[in-house]
C-alpha cells in the first residue's frame, strides 16, 4: 500500500487557500490547514473533514519564527515528513499603494508576509520535504508580479492598479522562487510559482472575476507535477506567465 501524501497549505482557512486544501484532500491526501486565527482554522478543518478530507489544523503565523518552528514540529509529529508545501498566505499590505504617496509600513507588511514569510516557512519545512520521494513547493504569486505585463500598457486587465507594495512583493517572490530552484536543481524538489488569476476573495473586496476554486487549480496542478516536471517556473492556467 502506498503512503498517503502529506501537504501543508498556508493561509488555508478561507478563500483560495481553503480551496487548495479541499482540492488536494479530494485526491486522498492528508492536508495541514495552516492559519493563524484559531477559530477560523478549526472551522475550516471541521468543514473539510465533513467533506471527507483528512485535514488537520496547523497553527501558523508565517511572520513569526516561533510559530513556524512549532508548525514544523507539529507536522513532524503528525507524519514524520512533508510531501507538498503550498505557500499561499499573503496580504496586500493595505495603505496607499501609489509610489509617490507610499506608506512604508504597507510595503514592509507586504514583503514580510509575501516574501520573508515564504522563505521562513520553506526553510523550516525543507528537512521534512527532503524525506519525501516526490517533494513539491508551490508559491502562490500573481500576474501583477510580472514585470513584463506591468510594463506593457496593453496588459492593463492583468496588472491591476498601481501598487508599490503588493505587486512588487509578488515580483520579489518570483525572484525568490528562481533562486530556490537554482540551489535545489540537483535534488528531487520541484519549486514553482503559480498565478490563480483575479479571484473574488476578501483580499480584493470580492471584486475578482474568478472563483477561489478556479484559482486553486494552478496550485493543485503544480503540487502534482511528475518527477520530470518543470522547476523555477511561473505558471497560470493558460500556460507560462512572462517574468
Amino acid at each position: 500500500m502506498s503512503e498517503t501524501t502529506i501537504a501543508l497549505v498556508t493561509g488555508a482557512n478561507k478563500g483560495i487557500g481553503y480551496e487548495i486544501a479541499a482540492g488536494l484532500g479530494a485526491l486522498g491526501w492528508k492536508v495541514g490547514v495552516g492559519a493563524r486565527d484559531d477559530a477560523r482554522r478549526e472551522a475550516a478543518v471541521e468543514k473539510l473533514r465533513a467533506a471527507g478530507v483528512d485535514a488537520f489544523g496547523v497553527p501558523l503565523d508565517v511572520t513569526d519564527d516561533a510559530s513556524v518552528t512549532a508548525a514544523a514540529e507539529l507536522i513532524e509529529g503528525q507524519a514524520g515528513r512533508l510531501d507538498v508545501l503550498v505557500n499561499n498566505a499573503g496580504v496586500t499590505g493595505g495603505g496607499s499603494q501609489l509610489p509617490t504617496r507610499a506608506d512604508l509600513g504597507a510595503v514592509r507588511t507586504a514583503v514580510e508576509t509575501n516574501v520573508i514569510g515564504v522563505i521562513r516557512v520553506t526553510n523550516a519545512m525543507l528537512p521534512l520535504l527532503r524525506r519525501s520521494a516526490s517533494p513539491r513547493i508551490v508559491n502562490m504569486s500573481s500576474s501583477v508580479g510580472s514585470l513584463t505585463r506591468q510594463s506593457d500598457g496593453g496588459a492593463a486587465q492583468t496588472t491591476g492598479p498601481i501598487s508599490i507594495a503588493y505587486s512588487p512583493s509578488k515580483t520579489f517572490l518570483n525572484a525568490v522562487t528562481v533562486q530556490y530552484a537554482r540551489e535545489l536543481h540537483d535534488t528531487n524538489i520541484l519549486i514553482n510559482a503559480g498565478c490563480p488569476g483575479y479571484c473574488a476573495t476578501d483580499l480584493n473586496g470580492f471584486h475578482g472575476v474568478r472563483t477561489p476554486e478556479q484559482g486553486a487549480a494552478i496550485a493543485i496542478r503544480l503540487a502534482t507535477l511528475p518527477g520530470d516536471g518543470p522547476t523555477g517556473g511561473f505558471f497560470e492556467d493558460a500556460g507560462t506567465v512572462p517574468w
